[in-house]
């Protein structure tokens, strides 16, 4: 089973690309729990919430560790990465745990969304105004990984066509 990451900016379409992938290719896709968790705060989150966001992404990561699955592939609505850069933007501070998770190299590979698809606010979302930054951060963290990576852009349905074609690529599919 191949294990793709699916990142990029707010408002980048991740979440509608992880579910079109996954219907795609019939397999899963494994829902942003940060959005489901800080909806349901009622104050702004502080470090120990971004905490709990990383240790509950990493036990989604281990629920695909060493289990055979019947699809060849799954997605994962966002990453580590995030969650690294959002300590270290927020904070100064990245806890180590999450730091050797990622050295553990998890994915086979990141699709990146390009912040080329118009921002829509919403409630959680915060910096509308600061894609392209967090975009560059977050393709250069993926650098490091030294996993392999494909900056995914278009349209609806063309962002979808964009990144199947690239996994088929990448994994030498026909």
């Amino acid at each position: 089973m191949f294990k793709i990451a699916i990142l990029g900016p707010e408002s980048t379409g991740k979440t509608e690309l992880a579910k079109s992938l996954a219907a795609y290719y019939k397999s899963d896709w494994v829902a942003e729990y940060a959005r489901e968790y800080v909806e349901k705060l009622t104050e702004h989150y502080t470090f120990n919430d971004v905490c709990n966001i990383a240790h509950r992404q990493i036990v989604l990561e281990k629920e695909y560790e060493n289990h055979n699955f019947s699809s060849d592939f799954v997605f994962f609505d966002t990453d580590l990465i995030i969650t690294k850069v959002w300590f270290e933007y927020c904070y100064h501070e990245v806890p180590e745990y999450v730091t050797n998770r990622l050295k553990e190299g998890f994915f086979d590979l990141y699709l990146l969304c390009e912040p080329d698809l118009p921002w829509e606010p919403d409630s959680v979302r915060e910096h509308g105004a600061d894609r392209q930054f967090f975009f560059d951060w977050y393709k250069k963290e993926i650098e490091q990984t030294g996993k392999p990576y494909v900056i995914v852009n278009g349209f609806d349905k063309q962002r979808v066509e964009n990144a199947v074609k690239a996994i088929q690529q990448t994994f030498n599919i026909k």
